[in-house]
């Protein structure tokens, strides 16, 4: 393929994933243009009026948006922080569109350039220029500690300042995962920060968040509330509606579910499936909430005995009842997933893998087939580590736990607190526990950074060096089926040596007050408040 054909295939990728209000114009003419009314100086200002209270019930790790894997986090950044690039959702395709970015040119496959929306100011005051853009960039390539989200940014070679406000990106690989990395929410390598912010406050940036969005920052008090304020000089015109919002932090899901019921608190972040009929029979509650960009599984740590055995690892994925797990654990809400790749991302979910023969799937004679094959063929004792967290809480581990007992595996459960059982996970201190990967928008973040040999999340210890070399493949990979092709079968050897025992797809509800207008849904577990106002 030739070097123009190289560019054509860029613009061709990039224009099925880019949003109604951008505007191809052809290489070196403003790929992307954002709409002139939100980046004319003297905008006009919001009259913001009232105070939104949210319940989040999920742990927050950090506010830095270069550091958090916590998606709970990402729901409170990205109403404090921009990136250079947003998501949004016309209610069929999740999109992306210019945020602090005014127009995006490709000068060729592997060289962007960002025109920057004049007059932005950092919350600090500093103004949000091409200098804080390259600063925010190299942060997460190669800042001191290292960012779990430097990978989204491995080919990025240089960042030139072309004059105040343009910034040329210098790739050594034509990227197609770029606009999702630099989403400024769940890409989080490219959302900006304030540089004066994390000099001032270093390490403890992550308590301290300056960025350009919607609202400041005002304070994080522990177990308790992260308060945040209107920023008045924010760049859409007439936004944000709200003068304040309060995350209450709250540890128990029904706790929170009692508060919006009796009018204490206007909508929550998460709401647990055992609780939504509860929530569903309230007239003043707007539940949202469908089948989003993620998966559950069941983890096994294979940098330990007994889930080093690759045997008794595929016995655990095939003799998962996922029908069962469905309707127990999932209320019926969910959907089986067979691999990662999800519903969301229309380019790469094939809807028919029910009978394609890929991924996993309950067949018991299968899996007492390859527990046969395992090393230890006497009962196998193993910890599975679990907390109140998550959709559904213990649930799963409980529906599990007999369905292991069936090929010779007594898991036992052990209960422990949810900022325990992040620190044991982290720490790869566990022989099982069940999670989800949520906010998934593209297939490389939904396999890769999970599951590379080296990756930051890869708590599970799992190592192949064909699966990595795929992935990498198919991030510079432009044309779709080849693409798909790559993940495709990176999934397969992900599934078939079975570092997990994959069971779903699944909503992750949101509630909010009928008197709460103007939420803007999106399947990305994201709780954008710009444009929400209180009746």
């Amino acid at each position: 393929m030739t070097h123009t054909d190289h560019k054509t295939t860029f613009l061709k990728h990039m224009s099925t994933r880019l949003g109604r209000r951008a505007v191809l114009k052809g290489v070196g003419a403003g790929l992307v243009a954002a709409s002139v009314g939100g980046t004319l100086p003297g905008i006009a200002r919001a009259q913001q009026s009232g105070h939104l209270r949210i319940a989040s019930i999920k742990v927050i790790d950090t506010l830095d948006p270069h550091f958090t894997g916590f998606l709970s986090a990402i729901q409170v950044i990205n109403n404090i922080h921009n990136g250079l690039l947003k998501i949004t959702y016309d209610g069929g395709e999740v999109r992306f569109e210019p945020d602090l970015a005014e127009t995006w040119d490709l000068e060729d496959d592997r060289t962007h350039v960002f025109k920057l929306r004049e007059g932005v100011k950092f919350h600090d005051g500093t103004d949000c220029d091409a200098e804080a853009v390259k600063f925010s960039l190299l942060r997460v390539k190669e800042g001191e500690p290292e960012s779990p989200h430097a990978w989204k940014l491995a080919q990025l070679d240089e960042v030139e300042i072309v004059d105040p406000l343009t910034v040329r990106l210098h790739f050594s690989e034509a990227n197609a995962f770029l606009p999702v990395a630099l989403n400024g929410s769940t890409g989080r390598a490219g959302t900006i920060v304030s540089p004066a912010a994390v000099q001032k406050f270093g390490q403890d940036y992550g308590r301290n968040p300056v960025g350009t969005g919607p609202f400041r920052f005002v304070s994080w008090r522990e177990n308790d509330a992260i308060e945040l304020e209107a920023n008045p000089d924010y760049f859409e015109a007439g936004l944000p509606k709200l003068e304040r919002v309060t995350f209450v932090l709250m540890n128990e899901a029904s706790t929170a579910v009692a508060a919006m019921l009796s009018g204490q608190i206007d909508g929550m972040t998460d709401c647990p499936m055992q609780l939504v009929p509860q929530v569903e029979a309230f007239p003043g509650a707007e539940l949202y909430g469908e089948i989003e960009g993620n998966y559950t599984f069941l983890g096994m740590n294979t940098q330990r005995s007994p889930f080093d055995d690759i045997n008794l690892r595929r016995a655990v994925a095939w003799a998962l009842d996922r029908d069962t797990i469905l309707k127990q654990a999932y209320f019926g809400r969910a959907i089986q997933a067979y691999t990662p790749i999800s519903p969301p991302m229309t380019q790469f979910y094939d809807p028919d893998i029910a009978s394609s023969g890929r991924g996993q799937r309950f067949d018991l004679e299968k899996a007492k087939s390859f527990r046969a094959q395992a090393a230890n063929q006497g009962e196998v004792e193993a910890v599975y580590m679990m907390a109140e967290r998550g959709p559904v809480g213990t649930r799963v581990a409980q529906t599990v736990a007999p369905m292991l007992a069936q090929i010779g595996i007594k898991a036992n459960l052990e209960l422990i607190e949810p900022a325990t059982w992040v620190s044991r996970r982290n720490a790869s201190d566990f022989d099982l526990y069940d999670f989800e990967w949520v906010a998934d928008l593209d297939p490389d973040e939904a396999i890769y950074p999970e599951f590379r040999s080296d990756g930051a999340w890869n708590y599970c210890g799992w190592q192949n060096a064909e699966f990595d070399r795929l992935c990498a493949e198919a991030q510079v990979t432009l044309e779709t089926e080849e693409r798909r092709r790559l993940y495709y079968a990176a999934e397969d050897l992900l599934m078939d040596e079975a570092p997990i025992g994959i069971m779903a797809h699944m909503p992750i509800y949101k509630v909010f007050s009928t008197k709460v207008q103007g939420f803007q849904y999106i399947p990305a577990d994201l709780v954008n408040l710009h444009s929400v106002s209180l009746a």
